[in-house]
């Protein structure tokens, strides 16, 4: 299994363990009293723990979508050899962005998160780059 292939699985399988965390937090909610069909897909309904795994959990699943096209571009074309170097970088950025989106929603983790979430963008972009370049003519 390439650097590439892991990446993938593990984006993926850390957006569904933050999809049971929510899930762990609304299941509290609803034992404390709150109606089960009254969540806000925000999390603006919860305390500031759960509004912070709901956010964790939304960022997660929206970015999915970009990195998992990547990477799945990368091994639809054969061009692992791309994103293999900083595929494991990628997705520690991700856990790390969540985990402390999770711990706390002070300024000095808000600041950890946007740099992780910044790692994120600018290896994205970068290998957008490097596709191109790979698969243009000269």
């Amino acid at each position: 299994m390439t650097a590439t292939t892991c990446a993938l699985l593990g984006f993926i399988a850390w957006s569904i363990l933050l999809t049971f965390a929510l899930v762990g937090v609304r299941a509290a909610a609803t034992l404390k009293g709150k109606a089960l069909n009254t969540f806000s897909a925000t999390g603006a309904d919860l305390d500031s723990f759960g509004l912070r795994v709901t956010r964790a959990h939304g960022n997660s699943v929206e970015n999915l979508a970009i990195v998992a096209c990547l990477l799945l571009y990368a091994i639809s074309t054969d061009q692992t050899a791309i994103t293999n170097g900083l595929a494991a970088v990628i997705f520690g950025a991700r856990v790390v962005q969540s985990v402390v989106h999770i711990a706390s929603g002070s300024v000095p983790a808000v600041l950890v998160r946007a740099t992780a979430f910044t790692v994120q963008m600018v290896v994205s972009l970068m290998w957008v780059w490097q596709f191109y370049h790979a698969t243009s003519p000269t």
